[in-house]
């Protein structure tokens, strides 16, 4: 067998489950914004078609920027997201500060890189804390890393609807 065939260069050219366009998912409700747009609330910059933080808005940036809200602060505004964290028992009872800290931390290390993944809303219940956040990664994440501090069990369950319900307890 010659080097350089094989079935790799044949299923490379297969292009049957990409889409047709390059356009982003949220592109086809909102339609494609103008670059570059800055973030009216949180000062997030969208250019290259990625929404980025960190970067500073100078000058003539901002004189042909559009001013416009990014998808990560309407769903934060609105409490709405795609995934949801339940922590349960007596340990995250006891120890809220810690956890909230954890979470925290967690949610700041996702917005650095990645400013669509951040916390929309955190609440108590009763004895369950719910935790809404923009991403289902960002709510795996969470989980992941209470596990990973505080030892216990994360359950996961993804519904039809692209949305995550993650739970925490010990």
């Amino acid at each position: 067998m010659p080097t350089g065939s094989g079935k790799g260069l044949i299923r490379s050219l297969n292009r049957r489950a990409a889409r047709p366009k390059k356009t982003h998912a949220g592109e086809a409700t909102r339609g494609r914004l103008r670059e570059p747009s800055v973030c009216a609330r949180c000062g997030a910059v969208f250019a290259r078609r990625v929404w980025h933080t960190g970067r500073q808005a100078s000058g003539p940036l901002l004189a042909r920027a559009h001013w416009t809200t990014c998808p990560a602060c309407e769903q934060a505004g609105a409490s709405v997201g795609f995934g949801r964290v339940l922590v349960r028992g007596p340990y995250a009872r006891l120890h809220e500060d810690a956890i909230r800290r954890r979470i925290a931390n967690v949610a700041a290390r996702s917005a650095s890189t990645q400013p669509e993944r951040r916390l929309s809303a955190i609440e108590r219940r009763g004895d369950v804390l719910e935790i809404v956040t923009t991403s289902q990664k960002l709510a795996h994440r969470i989980a992941h890393e209470l596990r990973k501090a505080f030892r216990g069990r994360a359950t996961y369950a993804w519904s039809d609807d692209g949305t995550l319900l993650a739970t925490w307890e010990r």
